[in-house]
């Protein structure tokens, strides 16, 4: 992960991520959205939107998490299969699997945590050469 071929705040952010440390995760992947103006852009943008998604769920906000849920997967399907080494079809079915609770609730104030098992992981396949 740590390969040149990698923006460094990519996988900085992805460190962040994996730690479940999305705030900090986000913020590391907006200094590199906001600075790039290439076609990963929008990619860029989705893995802002799951770490903050992830970040409301944890914290009890689950209109907020579901309303970031739709946008990460918007951001990050045209992306698909594959994109800067993730695995999106993985990815993207662990985030499902981890909100599936949040998306099947009716409440509107439903209090649900999240399941730390089921918090979806980056890991980058290496660099193409």
């Amino acid at each position: 992960m740590s390969d040149d071929d990698y923006p460094p705040l990519y996988c900085q952010g992805i460190e962040h991520f994996n730690a479940c440390d999305f705030y900090e995760s986000h913020e590391v992947w907006e200094e590199l959205w906001a600075n790039y103006q290439g076609p990963s852009r929008k990619f860029y943008q989705g893995l802002i939107q799951a770490a903050v998604a992830l970040h409301h769920f944890g914290n009890g906000n689950i209109r907020g998490a579901r309303k970031l849920y739709f946008s990460t997967r918007g951001y990050l399907e045209p992306y698909r299969p594959w994109h800067r080494g993730l695995d999106l079809e993985k990815f993207l079915d662990e985030f499902e699997r981890c909100f599936a609770a949040v998306m099947a609730s009716q409440e509107g104030f439903p209090r649900i945590e999240i399941d730390p098992d089921l918090i979806p992981e980056i890991h980058l396949a290496p660099p193409a050469n």
